[in-house]
Formats: structure tokens, sequence, C-alpha cells
């Protein structure tokens, strides 16, 4: 049986969180290389540099590593680190048949990130 995070204590903590924090969370989980995809970058190793807090990420790229992390922590808290990553390269039927981190670059504003999260939670069982 799958552990169920409250979905608004994940989205409370997403909001709260500095953004170093957020980055390191999803660099440890997902990958150095699908964090730094999925937030538009070219250069993995930015990742590890908002991470440590020497760089602070443009407001886009913040807007997908909150987004990143709601669905992460609640699919990790479910089903754990390799399910969450397979989560976000697999073809989702809720996407549009499109893999979450391809929808996360592809965002250019919060209205394109509106399935995410309620899809990662739908997907976790979680209910809120």
């Amino acid at each position: 049986m799958a552990v169920v995070i409250d979905p608004v204590a994940v989205e409370e903590e997403a909001a709260r969180l500095e953004i170093r924090v957020i980055a390191r969370f999803l660099q440890e989980t997902l990958g150095q290389q699908l964090t730094a995809y999925l937030s538009g970058l070219r250069d993995p190793k930015m990742v590890g540099r908002w991470a440590a807090g020497r760089v602070e990420p443009r407001e886009l790229a913040k807007m997908r590593l909150r987004t990143a992390f709601q669905a992460a922590r609640m699919i990790v808290e479910a089903y754990g680190e390799e399910t969450a990553r397979a989560w976000f390269v697999g073809s989702n039927t809720r996407l549009d048949d499109e893999a979450p981190a391809w929808v996360l670059r592809h965002a250019d504003d919060p209205g394109d990130l509106r399935f995410v999260v309620p899809t990662a939670r739908a997907f976790a069982g979680a209910t809120g």
C-alpha cells in the first residue's frame, strides 16, 4: 500500500522552502540531468550551483522547480525515487501523452503547468 502525503502540506512546503532546498531535493531525488532538463537548462552543473545557493535561478526556472518539487514529493512518498524518475520521463495520458519532464521544460507560464501536480496527485493516490 502506498503512503499518501497530504497534498496541501506539499503545496505549502513548495511555496515556503528556499529554492536552493528545492533544487537540492530534486537533484538528489531525480538526478542532476533530469532536474536540469525539466527546469530548462542546457548545463546540468547549474543545478548544483542552485542547490549550493551560489546562483539564483530565473523566475521561469523557479516556477518549474516548485511544480516539479510538488509532483516529486507526492510520488516519492508513495512509491519511491525510482518510480518518481520513471514517472517524470514516461508518456502520460493525462498530459496529452507527453512526459511530465517535457511539459515542465516547455512551460512558459503557470497555465502551462496546471495539470502536472493534479496528475502526480492522482498517480500517488492523494486527494485534496
